[in-house]
């Protein structure tokens, strides 16, 4: 990176919170190589994190959470993608699937084609009220094919074929209606509903999300006999892991857990 220039992802730890800030404002926080590469290595590095209870996915301003690909790259790098079956955006998917802990998007503005994949590929998102969300790729001669692979069981088939179609963005409001998130507010307490959202977060039991979160992806390949059966198997060894011995004491004494298990699944220190 030359001298001075700014990076083009910042991260800070929040207490519990990992925050993963896309740092180009003056592009609108459009993704470029650089951005995918400072996203994975992000991931990468939470997923060793074990004290960690949530990452929280945002941009710099308030004016975009992400624009989408930088338009800008040219033919060369999208040709160079042509190569590998596997796609940047694939691989950070794949990644932020795997991870045992609650991703959330923090919608700080515009949230647009490939912003809307890391969108919807957080399990939480809370959104300011002026955001605008968004799959234009159809006006360039492309499609949101990747996106779709989360967006067609998060939201209804016809909102998604209206978005996909017209490529016409959609105000906050409309956002959380069909579901694309969960909470709007207003700019000024965005940040204070994510640490709240966080705490509420970190006030559970690490084992009990990390293997909720891996059950709830795994049915969603199964049908209904086999989604049961399979959560009849979790639920049995859920209730015999050290945090459900736990909160049961915890709950019968009436008093706050002591949860004895990190976010990767190891006993705590101490």
């Amino acid at each position: 990176m030359p001298a001075g220039a700014a990076a083009a992802i910042v991260t800070e730890r929040r207490g519990r919170a990992l925050w993963i800030c896309i740092n180009r404002p003056e592009q609108r926080n459009a993704l470029d190589a650089a951005v995918m590469a400072g996203l994975q290595r992000a991931f990468e590095t939470a997923a060793g994190e074990s004290s960690l209870r949530a990452i929280v996915l945002t941009g710099t301003g308030d004016k975009a959470f992400c624009a989408g690909a930088d338009l800008s790259r040219g033919e060369a790098s999208f040709a160079a993608e042509l190569e590998n079956p596997m796609t940047e955006f694939g691989r950070l998917a794949r990644t932020a699937r795997g991870l045992g802990i609650p991703v959330i998007s923090r919608v700080n503005g515009a949230c647009v084609a490939g912003g809307m994949g890391l969108l919807a590929m957080s399990d939480l998102a809370i959104a300011a009220d002026h955001a605008r969300f968004g799959l234009p790729e159809a006006k360039v001669g492309v499609f949101p094919m990747q996106v779709m692979v989360y967006l067609r069981r998060m939201i209804a088939p016809r909102d998604l074929s209206w978005l996909c179609f017209t490529g016409e963005l959609i105000n906050a409001a409309r956002a959380e209606a069909i579901g694309l998130v969960n909470e709007v507010v207003p700019l000024a307490v965005l940040d204070a509903r994510i640490d709240e959202l966080v705490r509420q977060i970190a006030l559970t039991s690490p084992s009990a999300v990390r293997r909720g979160k891996f059950a709830m992806l795994a049915m969603e390949s199964m049908n209904f006999d086999a989604a049961l059966a399979f959560a009849e198997a979790q639920i049995t060894i859920a209730s015999r892991t050290d945090d459900a011995v736990e909160g049961r004491a915890a709950f019968a004494e009436k008093r706050a857990p002591n949860w004895t298990t990190r976010s990767d699944g190891d006993p705590a220190d101490g």
